[in-house]
């Protein structure tokens, strides 16, 4: 099998090292013997809606608008959803899928994938992050690393990524990130599949690859990292 990976905009969609998820997904795939297409799409380029799995990245007010505005044109991830393709957005494109986002100031609209608002946060929300998926994913916390000063606002009844146990995520309503069908978005760089395989596992298997099981070393980085967030959140609870 073949699997094609877009990874959209990272010139400008790829702050703090998301597109390091398009080299996870790709690493894992050929791990089951496929073969694997990844096509980084640059910001002036078309976007395929041909792919199996998408990936969008964090980045400034600007390229965020930028971006927004590329993507409005032709609406290419909207035909995306429509065939049921796995879109995994991060920050900045995860405020993008949104209904709308606030961008230098200016509240600016998205492409209405997700039923979410973005707005300004009173503060600015920065460090490691401790979570709970709420989808079966074969492990029981995520971690990542956010920034971000806008926080975002799902629909009653959205349904998130996860619970927080340390961080902000959303902003106000204790979760982080919105499943929303083929959708996944969450404000978790890290990268968020290097530091969550079974998370880079279930894109695949949505993308078409049947189960696929994370390597060793994946597994142990996931381990080093959710038992220093552990360590850490119980010496401030002692302090």
């Amino acid at each position: 099998m073949n699997i094609k990976i877009v990874s959209i905009f990272p010139d400008v969609l790829g702050t703090y090292g998301d597109q390091g998820n398009a080299r996870v997904l790709e690493y894992l795939a050929r791990s089951t013997g496929a073969t694997t297409e990844l096509v980084s799409v640059g910001i002036n380029d078309v976007v395929p809606v041909d792919g199996d799995l998408y990936l969008l990245g964090g980045g400034e007010d600007g390229p965020q608008a930028l971006a927004a505005r590329r993507l409005q044109a032709g609406a290419p991830l909207q035909r995306v959803v429509e065939r049921g393709r796995p879109i995994l957005a991060i920050c900045a494109g995860y405020q993008i899928l949104g209904r709308s986002f606030v961008a230098e100031g200016k509240t600016l609209p998205g492409l209405n994938i997700l039923p979410a608002d973005s707005v300004p946060a009173t503060r600015r929300m920065v460090g490691e992050v401790l979570s709970e998926p709420l989808i079966g994913i074969g492990q029981a916390l995520m971690t990542g690393f956010e920034n971000h000063g806008s926080m975002t606002v799902l629909d009653d009844g959205v349904e998130p990524l996860a619970r927080i146990r340390r961080g902000s995520g959303n902003g106000r309503d204790g979760y982080d990130g919105v499943i929303v069908g083929s959708v996944i978005g969450s404000y978790m760089h890290g990268p968020i599949l290097a530091r969550n395989p079974g998370l880079a596992c279930h894109l695949l298997s949505c993308a078409g690859l049947g189960e696929v099981q994370p390597s060793r070393r994946h597994r142990q980085l996931h381990h080093e990292r959710a038992r220093a967030q552990i360590e850490s959140l119980w010496r401030t609870v002692r302090a």
